[in-house]
């Protein structure tokens, strides 16, 4: 037919290779659509439209509030190389706390049309199994693989490694935060001339105190005489460290060596070498040699294991290749280790290191299991749970007036601590559901802070488990502890602002971006006018249009925690006046209480668990995340939902992922 119209065989074969050409072409870009998740057709209709109308009046390019400008996003691609912004933006947008209250409202279909087109985008598969490099992310650079251990990491590993606490901790200057806010990333863990000889000191100090100068046998022979006696741990770890004594069959050197191995193996938490050795025993050589007692002269070789870049500095080897690669065993086991103890690894977690068996993901879901049951895993809920609550430092940098409060001493704030690190570390040991967080029908006090708190007491000075009884369950998770309430108020009176602003920030990871210049301070009360109450005065504040916004979301949850005062104890009026615990959340719901508040925070649980997840991935990789990360998050998040919110599975999730388990090596 074609022929008919006048077409030659050589016109048939170039229209048939153009027809191919363009057929090719459509497919591609109907495949580069698909892979981009460029969508134009449902990008104009559920989300331009929704930006437009809703979003546009205070995010464009000529009015950008939060220096955030939505009109940049003109087609689903750059919504894709932008995710991460993105998800704080949905997670406002299913908040209901965008649009603000008083600006026009998306009607309901609308609002499910938007979050259904943002639910569609794909996420590049090759990001779940990938990490940030020179090749995969524009100005990478870097991450500090191999870093120093926090103060905490070194006193819990020289406790574990003598089975004995030595407390050194107080001795070690505090560490900086960095990445996710936590003190384990690599990039801020520095190491000064100053600390250099904090640690000498420290380990000087531990040294003396296991070999002192009145030893002159060897423990055992001590033990022998005195078997009658009970052995305290201190006197359990000196006989350990000198197991080996010079005699008829061993040279001085030889039992040094002897003694020397095993806690070498422990501290460096790999095999170790002859050249591993050597130089310790030359130190011993050095000590015997100009007259030291056999115990002495074990001092030098200890003091140089403690402060050895090899005990000091997690230190995982570099492959010889550039590239990306898996952990070897025995930096795996020290990644779970301190991830989870705070901790060197123990015997078990060494053995599988060594056998192999540790890289097997069975094997690594047990050891997780094992771990989390342990006590040692108070080093996560301490370590992890305070940093991430802003904790870390309480009642170190402002305290309640002492004069208006001065029943709060050092016992009623230790006390306080160690009910906030008690819950986080049981909900871990237990493998609760990580909602008890938010909401739980028990506390952990002791006689201290139970008569506190106006709760029976345990009969104990150690902290308890207490059951709440129904009118007692407002005081039950995290957010109404008596630390939080003292960390999230003034000195000298609540306050609502710094309340509301830690719940949305620690608990929700909402950022609160800080007011802008020139907003004037909460006003003093004027003494000629009828008396008002904090909250009034707040109400009076948030009129100015340049509070509103932050205010509108911040003070509606601390207004739900004003029935307790700056220690943490219930109350229902303050200077006379009724205490209104009420609010509104700029989605429309009401609650009346921190009882039916922290309802609502389980509602919005989806947020918490995902904060949640975000900083302890954090936590346990030592750095800042990136895009690479957000596999890591959202399989996690899918986990949890079909696992019950066990915390288990967050921890498991965590350790089987692909960047915990991998490192990059730049050449």
């Amino acid at each position: 037919m074609i022929f008919s119209q006048g077409w030659s065989r050589r016109d048939v074969v170039s229209f048939r290779c153009r027809l191919q050409l363009l057929m090719l072409i459509v497919c591609f870009g109907l495949f580069t659509s698909i892979v981009h998740g460029a969508d134009p057709v449902a990008f104009d209709r559920d989300a331009k439209p929704y930006l437009k109308k809703y979003c546009f009046s205070c995010h464009d390019d000529k009015k950008m509030e939060g220096e955030l400008n939505l009109a940049v996003y003109k087609e689903p691609q750059r919504v894709l190389e932008s995710l991460p912004k993105w998800e704080t933006i949905i997670q406002r947008v299913k908040a209901k706390e965008m649009p603000p209250e008083g600006s026009p409202q998306p009607s309901e279909e609308e609002f499910q049309r938007f979050l259904s087109w943002y639910g569609t985008l794909p996420r590049p598969e090759n990001e779940c199994r990938n990490l940030a490099t020179d090749a995969t992310q524009n100005f990478y650079q870097g991450y500090v693989m191999s870093r120093r251990l926090t103060r905490a990491e070194y006193a819990n590993s020289v406790r574990d490694l003598f089975n004995y606490d030595f407390q050194i901790l107080s001795r070690i200057p505090a560490d900086g935060a960095g990445g996710e806010g936590f003190d384990t990333n690599g990039s801020s863990l520095f190491t000064s001339a100053i600390l250099a000889e904090k640690y000498l000191d420290v380990a000087t100090d531990v040294a003396s105190q296991l070999l002192p100068e009145s030893l002159r046998e060897q423990p055992a022979a001590i033990q022998q005489r005195e078997s009658s006696q009970s052995i305290d741990p201190l006197e359990t770890a000196r006989r350990k460290l000198l197991a080996h004594w010079p005699g008829a069959a061993l040279t001085p050197r030889e039992a040094a060596r002897l003694n020397l191995e095993p806690f070498v193996k422990r501290a460096y938490r790999r095999p170790i070498h002859k050249e591993d050795l050597e130089p310790l025993l030359a130190l011993f050589d050095q000590a015997y040699q100009r007259g030291d007692p056999f115990p002495q002269a074990m001092r030098l070789p200890l003091m140089a294991i403690l402060i050895s870049p090899h005990f000091l500095f997690l230190a995982e080897p570099e492959p010889s290749q550039e590239g990306v690669h898996a952990l070897p065993p025995y930096p795996l086991a020290s990644r779970l280790s301190y991830f989870l103890w705070s901790s060197l690894p123990d015997d078990e977690l060494l053995q599988l290191a060594e056998s192999g068996q540790l890289l097997q993901d069975d094997v690594l879901k047990a050891q997780v299991r094992r771990m989390l049951a342990d006590p040692r895993v108070r080093g996560l809920g301490e370590n992890f749970g305070m940093q991430w609550l802003g904790l870390s430092q309480f009642g170190e940098t402002t305290r309640p007036d002492a004069k208006l409060f001065p029943e709060f001493d050092s016992d009623l704030l230790q006390a306080m601590r160690q009910e906030s690190i008690e819950t986080l570390t049981a909900v871990f040991r237990q493998n609760r559901s990580l909602r008890e967080l938010l909401v739980a029908d028990y506390v952990f006090v002791n006689d201290r802070l139970a008569e506190h708190y106006g709760l029976p007491k345990p009969g104990s000075n150690a902290m308890v488990q207490v059951s709440l009884t129904d009118d007692q369950k407002y005081r039950g998770g995290i957010v109404t502890q008596g630390a939080v309430m003292v960390h999230t108020s003034y000195p000298f009176r609540t306050s609502p602002v710094l309340r509301g602003r830690w719940v949305l920030e620690e608990v929700l990871g909402s950022k609160v971006p800080p007011p802008p210049p020139g907003v004037p301070p909460l006003p003093e009360h004027d003494p000629n006018a009828p008396p008002l109450s904090l909250r009034e005065r707040l109400e009076k504040h948030r009129q100015d249009p340049a509070c509103s916004a932050c205010h509108n979301r911040m003070d509606p949850l601390g207004f739900g925690l004003e029935n307790f005062d700056v220690l943490g104890r219930f109350r229902t009026a303050e200077a006379g006046l009724a205490i209104d615990a009420s609010g509104k959340l700029p989605s429309g719901e009401n609650f009346s209480g921190p009882a039916e508040m922290k309802q609502i925070l389980l509602k919005r649980k989806g947020e918490f668990l995902r904060n949640l997840t975000k900083k302890m991935l954090g936590y346990a990789l030592g750095r800042g995340l990136n895009k690479f990360d957000q596999c890591v998050i959202k399989e996690t998040l899918e986990a949890l939902k079909s696992h019950d919110d066990k915390s288990e599975v967050l921890v498991e999730q965590i350790v089987l992922s692909y960047p915990f388990r991998h490192r990059y090596t730049k050449k």
